[in-house]
């Protein structure tokens, strides 16, 4: 009704579960879809995913009575442009639909909030040290710039095999298997300064 009774929207259609809403053709392809999270049989956030799929340029807007991190952050993850609870008010959801047509991702200010928070504690690290030893970071550095095991070992005073077997360490602890691996990962985690 809200829709219907506002200049400039219009309401295509209406499905009462994500099974009947997956199981039409939409045409036309709206601009938005609002989706409700809680529906009944398959969950409106695996529906999210699979609309994502299917009409990559529809602007799917979580409209929902759920405002707890999981839920929130699951979501947005499976394609959801924005977040909003039911209890939006009527101006403010014509608003965010505007908002998520125009390229915005609107979000219920208690939401916005609650996302802020999640990436503050779900931030990677700005650099991770794989609990490398200083001596197996010295190591890591002369495969950076180049060196084989053997002239590894020479500049650093030691015996191939303990070269070899440090190495051995530092791709377990890496979590890889060469030594170009290795060395892909000291530069993307900037391990070497």
């Amino acid at each position: 009704m809200l829709l219907e009774g506002t200049p400039g929207f219009r309401c295509i259609n209406a499905w009462p579960s994500m099974e009947e809403a997956l199981a039409h053709h939409w045409s036309p392809i709206p601009a938005v879809a609002l989706i409700d999270i809680g529906l009944p049989g398959m969950s409106g956030i695996e529906g999210l995913a699979l609309l994502r799929q299917r009409y990559p340029a529809v602007a799917l807007l979580a409209l929902t009575v759920f405002d707890d991190d999981e839920r929130i952050f699951n979501a947005l993850c499976a394609g959801a442009c924005g977040y909003l609870l039911k209890s939006t008010p009527p101006a403010r959801l014509l608003e965010s639909i505007r908002e998520v047509v125009a390229g915005g991702a609107p979000m219920s200010p208690e939401i916005a909030r609650r996302v802020v928070n999640l990436f503050r504690t779900l931030r990677p690290p700005e650099q991770s040290d794989y609990n490398l030893t200083p001596h197996e970071l010295r190591i890591l550095k002369l495969l950076v710039d180049g060196h084989s095991y053997k002239s590894a070992a020479s500049e650093m005073g030691t015996a191939f095999n303990t070269i070899a077997f440090h190495v051995q360490n530092i791709y377990q602890k890496l979590q890889v298997h060469s030594k170009s691996e290795a060395v892909a990962k000291a530069l993307r985690s900037r391990l070497i300064g």
